[in-house]
């Protein structure tokens, strides 16, 4: 590849059970979200102890990751919308600053 432009955006780790999932990627494609990743079965330690990555009864029952990114104008509405579902269940999300070198792929057409 020659040129390479990297471009600023934000990628966002979402993680929350698995029963959950369709709330957050629903609220990703109302925001404009143009695809994301879904990693399940995480496994790990946070405050409400350790939690297994494999499948106890369904997929409903663990933890799941969903990995986005995102321009910096839309973390904002995407945090609103997931605040009202933390207040009421566990997971977190982490922000951080990346850069990516193929901006299209993460802009939606809906927002030209």
């Amino acid at each position: 590849m020659k040129n390479l432009n990297f471009s600023q955006v934000k990628k966002l780790e979402i993680i929350l059970e698995g029963e959950h999932q369709g709330l957050v990627t629903d609220l990703l494609d109302h925001a404009g979200v143009t695809g994301y990743t879904i990693v399940n079965n995480l496994s790990g330690k946070g405050s409400h102890g350790f939690h297994e990555g494999h499948l106890m009864f369904n997929e409903d029952d663990v933890l799941v990751m969903i990995i986005v990114v995102v321009p910096e104008e839309l973390v904002n509405p995407i945090l609103e919308g997931l605040a009202p579902f933390y207040n009421d269940h566990t997971g977190i999300v982490f922000i951080s600053d990346i850069q990516v070198t193929r901006l299209i792929k993460f802009k939606s057409d809906d927002n030209d």
